[in-house]
């Protein structure tokens, strides 16, 4: 029998290694941004073009390569970083497997010009699918640029699992922040199709924070920082007011390399313990500094999950910084056993007697009409009308109601009674009930359906938002005063993205700017308070893995409508708008599920609730 084991070539080899490493465009971002940073560059620049299928190009100041290091750093397992296993557990760089180059030319056309600051020329490098193809001298700036073209050429299967290129430039944006973030100190440029998304000088990290997610971010940061033996925490979190339905702000940094932990992030979690509404997440920026032999980063092919030596220890710090910078800043209540010298008794007073309360008296015969009387004036008639006292009229008043307080009493009852009796009777003609201020019950010949209201009124609007959208022409109603709502630039892309299906809805949008959008029309079934709401729950869904179709964006916009003006559960409803609610339901074209795919409704026969009391 003949051998069936061989070696793979070197191209088959890299396309497969091009499979752990380079997943979609960011990951190639990610990968260059992070070479940039460890050549010690102090200005990057980061161009795009169609999310990054068509290019992707990062330029840095760094300290360049020379003619061998440039050929070189493309074969598999070359790096600079590491001479034997030990490094593994003493890394200080972002990169040091030596895969990430070879990885990406294996499956892009890749072009690098470098060149060192004490060299007069430079080298360019051109490869297509691991081969090179023209190798040059240039006359170039210090630094490095490579430029990244026509992503997966090669493997046409690997390019059609692409996303939209709104969810992959968002992809792209997230990377861009993750390391922007670790590194204040150095500047950022990001361009996308000609159009600058971000532009960050060198800061400090609250400044790089507000300039990533916009102003309007400052005022929600509280400080967090704290130094110990084994680490030293710094920070911030934002104010519980400002926490998100969503996890969305949320980065923790280790030794500058951001990192995933859901272990941390219960601790951050459990300091906001009480303070934070159900189903609610807080956002925070987290950088800690740990001695690098205590972390394994060699774990995850994206090196975003990390191993701690004493991660119960790390756990409890955060959680005490935490929440002692949330009491310090007065945003959760804490014990303040020291004493305020405001709340003392002053010296004069020390010695008096307290102050005893005064007596009430009451005389229950007084009568104000005891001694009075009063000639009734009546207009002028044929008959005379003879005289009246008040304290007649009062003796019979007295007479036939027993007292005041009875008087008030009986009328009391009545009143209470007459509504009982109408509440009782508006019950029992009603079709529908409430149950819990989430369910709707109501009677079928065959038994009842039990029907969960938020879930029901999603489905209705939804089908209603998707027929104005794509068959009907949507109305817009103008605002007398445009609306500007203020949004991160990474947001302001995705809208401008999306503004033709936008308008198509019936938005209309007077202006854009890289912190702000002005509206001046909205569709008449939204209201102006709503549109804020509206947006950042379509963008939070936009977010999401979303296919490439002509129908996808309004799809997604109308159940982000629908989802953002749904009735919540605890909203009570009358009689007619059960009713009007359960009518609409079943008028839907499917009605047995919401917009996300979860039951609206459940039928419960006549035979399925007798075995329910015959147990």
């Amino acid at each position: 029998m003949s051998d069936i084991i061989q070696l793979l070539p070197d191209h088959v080899a890299n396309q497969i290694a091009a499979g752990e490493v380079v997943q979609r465009p960011a990951s190639v971002v990610k990968e260059l941004l992070e070479n940039s940073i460890d050549a010690g560059a102090t200005s990057i620049t980061l161009l795009l073009k169609d999310a990054g299928k068509t290019l992707i190009q990062v330029i840095d100041n760094g300290k360049g390569m020379s003619v061998t290091d440039a050929r070189l750093c493309f074969e598999r397992h070359a790096t600079s970083k590491i001479k034997d296993a030990k490094d593994l557990f003493n890394l200080n760089t972002k990169g040091f497997r030596g895969e990430a180059l070879a990885s990406i030319a294996a499956i892009a056309h890749v072009e690098l010009k470098t060149k060192q600051e004490n060299e007069e020329l430079g080298t360019c490098i051109k490869i297509e699918g691991s081969t090179i193809t023209d190798q040059d001298v240039i006359s170039t700036a210090k630094g490095t640029s490579i430029a990244v073209k026509n992503l997966f050429y090669n493997i046409p299967a690997r390019r059609n699992f692409l996303k939209s290129d709104t969810v992959e430039t968002r992809h792209i944006i997230d990377e861009f922040q993750r390391v922007a973030l670790a590194h204040p100190e150095i500047s950022f440029l990001l361009h996308h199709n000609g159009n600058e998304i971000y532009h960050l000088k060198e800061s400090n990290f609250r400044k790089r924070i507000v300039g990533i997610f916009g102003a309007k971010m400052n005022e929600k940061l509280v400080p967090v920082e704290e130094q110990t033996d084994i680490m030293v925490i710094k920070g911030f979190v934002a104010k519980p007011s400002y926490a998100k339905k969503k996890r969305g702000e949320q980065f923790f940094f280790v030794n500058d390399r951001f990192i995933k932990s859901s272990y941390l992030n219960h601790a951050v979690n459990n300091a906001f313990d009480g303070l934070l509404e159900s189903g609610s997440h807080p956002s925070y920026f987290i950088y800690f500094e740990v001695p690098p032999n205590t972390i394994d980063i060699n774990i995850h092919p994206t090196k975003t999950e990390v191993k701690f030596d004493n991660e119960k220890a790390l756990y409890a710090i955060l959680r005490a910084t935490v929440k002692h910078s949330l009491g310090q800043y007065s945003v959760a209540p804490v014990l303040d056993f020291n004493r305020d010298a405001t709340l003392d008794t002053p010296y004069d007073f020390k010695d008096k007697p307290a102050v005893s309360t005064p007596k009430i008296i009451v005389d229950p015969t007084f009568n104000p009409f005891k001694n009075e009387t009063t000639q009734v004036s009546t207009p002028k008639t044929s008959s005379p009308t003879p005289k009246t006292s008040f304290k007649s009229d009062y003796k019979d008043y007295k007479k036939d109601a027993g007292s005041w307080e009875s008087l008030y009493v009986n009328t009391h009852q009545e009143v209470q009674q007459e509504q009982l009796f109408e509440s009782k009777q508006e019950t029992e003609t009603g079709k529908t009930f409430q149950i819990q201020k989430k369910y709707l019950l109501s009677t079928i010949k065959s038994g009842v359906v039990l029907i969960h209201q938020s879930l029901a009124h999603q489905r209705i609007l939804y089908e209603e938002f998707l027929t104005n959208i794509t068959v009907k022409d949507a109305n817009s109603q103008q605002l007398l005063f445009p609306i500007n709502i203020s949004f991160p630039s990474s947001d302001i892309e995705m809208i401008q993205g999306i503004k033709s299906d936008l308008e198509s809805a019936g938005f209309v949008f007077n202006e854009f700017t890289n912190e702000s959008v002005v509206i001046g029309g909205i569709p008449t079934s939204i209201s102006e308070s709503q549109i804020s709401l509206i947006l950042e729950q379509l963008l939070d869904d936009l977010k999401l893995e979303v296919p490439e179709t002509s129908f996808s964006h309004y799809d997604v916009m109308a159940k982000s409508f629908a989802k953002s003006l749904a009735i919540k559960t605890g909203t009570v409803l009358s009689i007619k708008e059960q009713e009007t609610l359960v009518n609409n339901l079943f008028s839907c074209k499917e009605p047995n599920v919401s917009p996300i795919g979860k039951p609206t409704f459940k039928t419960l026969t006549l035979q399925e609730i007798d075995t329910i009391f015959s147990k």
